[in-house]
């Protein structure tokens, strides 16, 4: 593949902006206002999730399946990424982006009324949809209505929305999870999340709403691309409950996960992406690298905190508040005009402190090692998740021809996800395996006191996940596309 030309005097609803407009110019504010509050409520949620995690997996019986909680997001996200990516290139984003809020707010219902914890787990996979349908539109509408100049500006953005929430989210839904209990953490945000779409609407429609002209004429979705796409979502699905189940019977569902997953990831991804081959191969391997060694990880964080030094869940979720500035931070350096030329030193550098982030965490095992050591190696870790994550996404979309943008992002994003899923399920088996099932029945209050008795459960999730942050450190070094354009195809 080549590197696409820039188009900057053209946008895809035939409006141009001015050469000296930003993303708070005249042309795309309200766009700009409209799409990063959209990501700004979703990360009010993930942030709040996390912190109310533990509180809800006790209060279901439903610590045993705690990754899966995490991972059963992922795992539909992932069939609403390929939907999405079909869905924006033949028809334009609009659709997938209100059909992925509608989605979004009704798993948050469903998970915020729940009984028992396979209805919890049940809508974070509709939560899970949205989610996949939501954030392909909204690269497609990046790669559409801006120019490639403007692009790396609007991707730290995205990543400095992430700020607020991740300081005043985690102390918000602890005190809600406290006081109120659990529940309102998931009931109270579904109304707010569809207000950004009344701002951005219009200009969405004006400056990224038509289908590609370079789009396949005939309008109907891939419907291989989709059976694809069923079958990693129903493979990620099975290989995670085989994995969190721990009985020789399970190998059965997790070798028919396999069977379906290997198959439809070698389909959907570019050519060469699992053995690293330079270009946009390798941007979305780093993507999945990074994501899902970084997220298996802290979804573990607050359970560790709250069950082995006794926090509460607030202040197991503050530990992470300061990732968000420093994560936006990583994202605002890289948007720099002048660090252009070292982006892939940039994204591996990123590498190198999340994986020193990710081994330093569990050393608060150790009850002589003062707990602000997480705050502190989170920072750092969110640091480089800043720097690589939004690189990937302007790598990508650099490397990809108009036409491709929806399905080259549907990549990206599976690779996210799927590796979330992977990784999630391979953390929660060995966490199970060593007893960290049973690690929140040793907290009984609701602020969590107690004393933990599994610290080798933890310490399984922790170091493998920061081996393989390491190895993207490798994958960062080959983003850039060879010498003679198409070698590695």
């Amino acid at each position: 593949m080549g590197v696409v030309e820039s188009q900057d005097s053209v946008v895809a609803g035939g409006e141009a902006g001015t050469d000296e407009e930003g993303v708070l110019g005249r042309t795309y504010r309200a766009l700009s206002i409209g799409i990063v509050s959209v990501v700004l409520l979703i990360a009010f949620e993930a942030t709040a999730v996390g912190t109310a995690m533990p509180v809800a997996a006790r209060e279901l019986d439903g610590v045993s399946l705690y990754a899966f909680a995490f991972s059963s997001y992922f795992t539909t996200s992932l069939f609403g990424m390929v939907l999405a990516g079909q869905w924006a290139d033949r028809r334009g984003p609009l659709g997938p982006l209100a059909g992925g809020i509608g989605a979004f707010a009704a798993g948050l219902v469903v998970s915020g009324t729940a009984q028992a914890m396979w209805l919890f787990i049940l809508g974070r996979a509709v939560q899970g949809l949205g989610g996949g349908l939501v954030i392909v539109a909204l690269y497609v509408v990046v790669g559409r209505a801006y120019p490639e100049r403007l692009r790396p500006s609007i991707m730290a953005a995205f990543a400095a929305a992430w700020v607020v929430p991740s300081v005043v989210g985690p102390l918000a839904s602890g005190a809600v999870t406290e006081h109120l209990g659990w529940r309102w953490v998931f009931l109270g945000i579904p109304v707010l999340v569809l207000l950004p779409m009344g701002l951005a609407l219009p200009r969405m429609r004006r400056l990224a709403a038509s289908p590609d002209p370079a789009a396949p004429a005939d309008s109907a979705l891939d419907r291989r691309r989709i059976r694809l796409a069923l079958g990693i979502s129903l493979g990620a699905g099975l290989l995670q409950y085989g994995a969190q189940d721990l009985r020789w019977i399970s190998v059965l569902p997790a070798v028919a996960g396999a069977a379906l997953l290997v198959p439809a990831v070698l389909r959907l991804l570019p050519r060469g992406t699992y053995r690293a081959a330079r270009g946009l191969p390798s941007v979305v391997l780093l993507r999945g690298v990074a994501a899902g060694s970084f997220i298996a990880a802290e979804s573990f964080v607050p359970l560790m905190l709250v069950t082995q030094r006794g926090l509460s869940p607030t202040l197991a979720g503050f530990s992470l508040a300061a990732g968000g500035a420093t994560w936006a931070l990583g994202s605002w350096v890289q948007a720099r005009a002048r660090m252009q030329p070292h982006r892939v030193r940039l994204m591996t550098g990123g590498m190198v402190l999340v994986a020193a982030a990710v081994a330093t965490a569990p050393t608060v095992l150790f009850p002589a090692v003062p707990v602000w050591i997480v705050a502190v190696a989170w920072a750092f870790g969110c640091l480089g998740m800043g720097l690589v994550i939004a690189s990937s996404s302007v790598m990508m979309l650099r490397l990809s021809a108009p036409e491709q943008a929806g399905a080259n992002s549907a990549a990206l994003q599976i690779s996210d996800g799927l590796s979330n899923v992977v990784l999630l399920a391979a953390g929660g088996a060995a966490f199970a395996a060593l007893g960290g099932g049973t690690v929140a029945h040793t907290a009984t209050t609701a602020t969590g006191t107690g004393t933990g008795s599994h610290p080798a459960a933890f310490a399984a999730v922790f170091l493998p996940m920061a081996v393989v942050a390491l190895a993207g450190a490798w994958v960062a070094t080959r983003v850039t596309e060879p010498a003679r354009a198409g070698s590695d195809a």
